[in-house]
């Protein structure tokens, strides 16, 4: 036999209740809810579970920059475009897609003097960021040494991630329902019950943080002017290691118990 209870929730209405003679004010709900609680058998146990699969990136994303100072602002114009079409067809002629280059971040600024105390117009300074991504790892220290000397003189970053990594959040996700259920089976033999079906089970948010491993590469000449072959030497002193990266799955799983 189930158990039922009552609970009254919203305003109460009065009511006369005559008995024996004698007038009774009782307070009595307008709204009555019944509610199925269930016999000793049913039940339900809750698991937060959280599961991490590690892989190799084997792509890159990087992030070139191309700085151009001129007097004038149509000359500084020109002199970026120029440098930003010789680093696009070096990657072209890498092999790099030209899908996979995304030119975006324009800025053309005055640059002033403000030594005399006062502001005086000495040139401009343009740049332009180049975006290549769906770069194989074996050819990021190739690109980050030779970019720099066809046209780009920033680098402002180099991320890694892998092509596999939906499988890899896949396999993660599988290894955090295991480890729930082999908890959820240890609590509720503990407490003497069994364990039973899955009720329910709650992704949480995939934020996708974990996609892109930042490689930590910065290089930036101090001026449009330096020397090339200085800003070459140390790009090409850069080793490649994108080490391994993380990938977490996080759910909540709701099993069912029995006696």
């Amino acid at each position: 036999m189930k158990k039922r209870t009552l609970a009254a929730a919203g305003l109460s209405m009065m009511m006369a209740v005559s008995l024996a003679g004698c007038s009774t004010t009782v307070s009595v709900p307008d709204t009555v809810k019944v509610e199925n609680v269930g016999d000793s058998s049913d039940g339900k146990i809750t698991m937060d579970s959280s599961e991490t699969v590690k892989i190799v990136p084997d792509m890159a994303k990087i992030v070139f920059a191309v700085t151009s100072e001129a007097t004038k602002a149509d000359e500084c114009q020109q002199k970026n475009t120029e440098s930003l079409n010789s680093l696009t067809e070096y990657l072209k002629g890498q092999g790099i897609d030209e899908k996979s280059i995304t030119t975006s971040g324009y800025y053309l600024n005055p640059r002033y003097d403000w030594s005399s105390n006062t502001r005086k117009l000495i040139g401009y300074e343009m740049q332009t960021e180049v975006t290549v991504s769906d770069v194989a790892v074996d050819q990021v220290g190739t690109l980050l040494s030779n970019g720099v000397g066809n046209g780009a003189n920033e680098i402002y970053s180099v991320s890694y991630y892998s092509s596999g990594y939906d499988d890899a959040y896949a396999e993660a996700l599988k290894k955090a329902v295991e480890l729930a259920r082999t908890k959820a089976e240890a609590l509720a033999e503990a407490s003497g019950r069994t364990l039973g079906y899955v009720v329910s089970i709650e992704e949480y948010s995939d934020s996708q943080y974990g996609r892109y491993v930042d490689g930590g590469v910065n290089l930036k000449k101090e001026s449009a002017v330096m020397e090339a072959a200085g800003a070459e030497d140390t790009a090409a002193d850069m080793n490649v290691m994108p080490g391994e990266m993380e990938v977490s799955a996080n759910i909540k799983i709701v099993f069912s118990m029995g006696d």
